[in-house]
């Protein structure tokens, strides 16, 4: 039979080990550009890969990075206009507002 210690003892270290597993799991992924969401807003990792001419609202310098959505101080951020999802501060879409 096992004592009230033994059991805390058991408890703690598994749920320790649980919330990693499951805190791993929630870090968002990155959006994929051929997402149907990225798609739909025209998304490019690379925004000099942009075709200028196809989107007219592109303008060079223009990039997640310093885009009001972006959501994120590293080379990934997440983005509410994907869900979630992480986008590159480097990339382009075609709702790209100027960050305050």
């Amino acid at each position: 039979m096992s004592t009230r210690r033994q059991f805390m003892m058991t408890l703690v270290p598994a749920a320790a080990a649980l919330t990693a597993v499951t805190g791993a799991r929630a870090q968002a992924a990155k959006v994929d550009e051929k997402d149907p969401a990225a798609v739909a807003l025209n998304y490019k990792h690379d925004a000099t890969k942009v075709d200028a001419k196809a989107n007219p609202t592109y303008k060079a310098g223009n990039n997640c990075a310093n885009c009001q959505f972006y959501q994120g101080k590293d080379a990934w951020g997440a983005c509410p206009m994907v869900g979630g999802k992480l986008v590159n501060g480097k990339g382009w879409c075609k709702v790209w507002a100027k960050k305050a």
